[in-house]
């Protein structure tokens, strides 16, 4: 088993961006998915199987680095929710685009998640990155310790402090968008599953006539009773062709802008993740300047030092967490310019193949005329 490790002093021996998920395996109600990585010195890959355990593992090192400077200040990738083997209704709902297709568009997600973490700056010289990505055997299942995250969705108390008022106006700001924008990514990625879903319905209705217009082939020797067999039978291969298409189409829907707009939404989530542990911070520092400020003498020096290790911890938070926003604008603008541009190309190629086939399926009605 992998010892538990939270050093902060590796470097990683694989092409971040070229890490991969090259197969996932059903064993009864388990997946297991095969990560491949490119090795720097260009020798060969990587290849290890892990369990969503595994990556469950691997984020809560990456939660746990407290002793790194700023570290509350990171937008930490978003993993996606665990994907079951026959999954509940209430799970299907959790995964929304990411539970559709034959688990393609939930491993690059997962893909997704590994390559931002192996390409971020200070997440990457976590050596259990390196360990994840590199070794054959698998994570130890030992628990890890309380982190940051832990102890903020267990302080309900702390919630009033999403509201606080910021002492830094960029900050503010950077709040009030994200509070839309979270809400605006969930609704635009909910609202493209609901157009893909009727995509699905409608290929799946368009195959059901195409088999039920089988239902009207007569045999015999009356012409008129051929001539509509013959017809029905043309009339239910372009309904097959519709259902191929329109099931294309969905999957390029998922495949394209889906995963864009599902990695959006869960982006702002982080980010406003960030944001609230960033104003927890700031409501600590507040509280210690008080406390120092109102101090008696025999006290003051202990609480000025309070005071000065909070302010300290803070600007390194804040220093962080400007370099990510700027990050993540850079990469989101990237990104959904690139799902959109991929969107487009493949529903151009797929309506004019649909188009190609549906020319000859008139030819032919022409023809039987």
């Amino acid at each position: 088993m992998m010892e538990e490790v939270n050093e902060v002093t590796s470097t990683l021996s694989v092409h971040g961006q070229n890490i991969k998920l090259a197969e996932v395996l059903k064993d009864g109600d388990t997946l297991t998915f095969l990560v491949v990585s490119q090795k720097l010195s260009g020798t060969g890959e990587y290849h290890v199987y892990r369990t969503y355990d595994d990556f469950e593992w691997l984020q809560q090192h990456l939660f746990s680095q407290e002793d790194v400077p700023g570290i509350q200040g990171v937008i930490f990738p978003p993993l996606p929710a665990k994907a079951q083997v026959n999954a509940s209704a209430k799970v299907m709902k959790q995964l929304g685009l990411l539970g559709l297709g034959e688990w393609q568009p939930y491993c690059k997600a997962l893909e997704t998640f590994l390559q931002q973490i192996a390409t971020h700056s200070i997440l990457s010289k976590n050596k259990v990155v390196e360990i994840f990505l590199t070794s054959s055997d698998p994570p130890g299942r030992q628990r890890v310790r309380k982190n940051i995250f832990n102890r903020l969705s267990q302080a309900v108390e702390e919630k009033r402090k999403e509201g606080h008022k910021d002492v830094d106006e960029f900050f503010q700001t950077e709040r009030d968008h994200n509070l839309l924008l979270t809400s605006c990514a969930k609704t635009a990625a909910e609202r493209f599953l609901d157009v893909v879903q009727t995509e699905q319905k409608i290929a799946v209705a368009c195959g059901h006539f195409s088999a039920a217009l089988h239902l009207c082939v007569e045999q015999g020797e009356d012409p008129d009773k051929q001539a509509f067999t013959k017809s029905c039978v043309k009339l239910s291969e372009v309904f097959n062709s519709m259902k191929k298409n329109m099931a294309e189409v969905a999957e390029n829907d998922v495949s394209t802008l889906g995963l864009g707009l599902d990695l959006e939404s869960r982006y702002q989530e982080a980010e406003k993740e960030m944001l609230f542990r960033r104003t927890c911070k700031l409501v600590e520092l507040e509280t210690a300047t008080r406390n120092a400020e109102r101090a008696k003498p025999v006290k003051k020096a202990a609480m000025e030092e309070v005071k000065k290790a909070a302010e300290t911890e803070f600007n390194h938070i804040c220093g962080v967490a400007k370099q990510e926003i700027a990050r993540l604008r850079s990469a989101r603008v990237k990104m959904l310019q690139q799902a959109l541009v991929q969107w487009c190309e493949k529903q151009l190629l797929t309506a004019k193949e649909s188009a190609d086939q549906i020319n000859q399926h008139l030819q032919a009605f022409r023809g039987m005329a």
